[in-house]
């Protein structure tokens, strides 16, 4: 099961990304756009996820995932219980989700540093 404060780890050095706290719900902000965000307890998260793929991720795995409620449909926006996620899982839904809100040149800027870090670790 992972945690707020994994998702803290992931988010913590991605650019123009800033946490709040909102409504007693903490909540990750790129700008004014939420990209992810947790229930009270701390025991769902939600995401932007692309609206058109939802049905298809809900069908895959049904206990994990699941629609946001009625009136936030409309959004890019899925839900996940967070005592199903594993943090590679949860890395790769949170990276995804950061990605549909930032300019796209921010996300390449980005991903070009971290593969140029990894690279020059492996020497």
């Amino acid at each position: 099961m992972v945690t707020v404060d994994d998702v803290r780890q992931v988010v913590r050095g991605l650019p123009r990304s800033s946490e709040h706290l909102i409504a007693d719900r903490v909540k990750f902000r790129v700008g004014s756009i939420v990209y992810v965000a947790f229930s009270r307890d701390e025991t769902v998260m939600g995401f932007a996820f692309p609206k058109e793929e939802r049905p298809f991720l809900i069908a895959f795995d049904p206990a994990t995932f699941h629609a946001p409620r009625e009136s936030e449909l409309r959004f890019n926006w899925i839900e996940a219980q967070m005592s199903r996620l594993d943090v590679d899982r949860m890395t790769e839904l949170v990276l995804d989700a950061w990605r549909m809100v930032v300019p796209k040149k921010v996300w390449t800027a980005w991903q070009q540093q971290v593969e140029g870090t990894t690279a020059s670790e492996g020497r």
